[in-house]
């Protein structure tokens, strides 16, 4: 359909239960839409510059960090690659007493969370992932293993935590630019693992779970569009959902129904940091190196196997290119100037490899 044909839509998401308004005339051609904030990295790739004297993530400045977890390589007689390490300012404590755990009555546990207002303990993990040792290194500039490695370390963090038993959920998140939430230049990402289900995870199962007992199948198994595709490996499908929030939002879905992230092995890793670095490539050549946000949605911990069928992770990529306004946040519905089908297409057809 040509652009100027298209008038607004009005599609529902079948994964979080969002209403989102596509209004073209809200914009532009999709292809000049741009970020008019760009990250501004203090260089741009590789190679371009020493690092910024006054970084605590670079290699040689551990000591400023606060304490590590873990790193990549475990040999401290090797170079680092990747660190593992407590956030120096943590939203959630860990050196604190975790909330009572609800009592179980006649065999089964009281329901987790009353109605009203509820004040408990900020207990919690807060932890950042030091992506690379270099200051001017961005994800998408390491290689498809380098990117794996990243997501290893994610997996087996969320691995780590997933054995407290006061830990219901990981969040695992990356902010890239200012915009989007990051306070350190220096490419890294971060995890929260939280002593309750988020509202918005539980609203994502509850959704999917209307879609599963309606047709009998899991929402992210069913996409099967064309249109929206950007690519595709033997493991994943990059995609622009039907109902993306967001101009250029990105899926990435395992086509294999799984319900956790943290499962992941390597060869899988492998094929998901590939197309994941594609993924960022095309975003910052298309959209003039954007902030943006991704995200891993995950399942909670010691989810009953009932509810597996309807449960499949997969990571969001949302790149910060409006403002969130008055409508949004009072209605909870959103207005994309983009029909995905539109971004899937410059995305699809975006050659990154000069």
């Amino acid at each position: 359909m040509a652009e100027a044909s298209r008038t607004s839509e009005a599609r529902r998401d079948a994964v979080f239960g969002r209403w989102v308004v596509f209004s073209p005339a809200r914009s532009r051609r999709p292809t000049d839409l741009k970020s008019h904030n760009p990250t501004g990295n203090p260089s741009p790739g590789p190679g371009a510059g020493a690092p910024k004297p006054s970084c605590p993530f670079c290699a040689g400045r551990e000591s400023e960090c606060a304490p590590q977890i873990f790193r990549v390589p475990p040999d401290d007689a090797l170079p680092w690659r990747i660190r593992v390490i407590e956030n120096l300012y943590p939203a959630l404590r860990r050196d604190i007493e975790p909330p009572p755990e609800p009592e179980v009555v006649d065999g089964e546990a009281e329901a987790e969370e009353q109605p009203g207002e509820l004040a408990v303990r900020g207990f919690g993990f807060h932890d950042v992932v030091i992506e690379t040792p270099r200051h001017d290194v961005r994800l998408w500039d390491l290689g498809a293993e380098g990117v794996r490695d990243v997501l290893l370390a994610y997996a087996a963090r969320v691995r780590q935590l997933r054995e407290h038993p006061a830990v219901k959920y990981v969040q695992v998140f990356k902010n890239h630019g200012a915009s989007a939430g990051a306070s350190m230049a220096h490419s890294h990402s971060q995890m929260l693992g939280t002593p309750f289900v988020p509202p918005s995870v539980t609203s994502r199962l509850n959704c999917m779970k209307e879609v599963f007992d309606r047709s009998g199948n899991c929402s992210l198994c069913e996409i099967s569009s064309k249109d929206t595709l950007i690519s595709e490996t033997p493991n994943f499908s990059a995609i622009v959902p039907f109902a993306a929030s967001y101009p250029f939002e990105i899926w990435i879905i395992p086509q294999q129904h799984l319900s956790y992230f943290h499962e992941i092995d390597e060869d899988k890793a492998l094929d998901l940091g590939s197309l994941l670095k594609t993924m960022l490539q095309k975003l910052s050549k298309q959209l003039n190196d954007p902030p943006f946000n991704f995200m891993i949605h995950s399942a909670p911990f010691r989810l009953s196997s009932s509810c597996l069928p309807y449960t499949h992770w997969f990571l969001q990529i949302v790149p910060q290119l409006s403002v969130i306004g008055g409508f949004e946040l009072g209605s909870g519905c959103y207005i994309n100037p983009v029909f995905p089908e539109d971004a899937a297409k410059i995305l699809r057809e975006l050659d990154c490899s000069t």
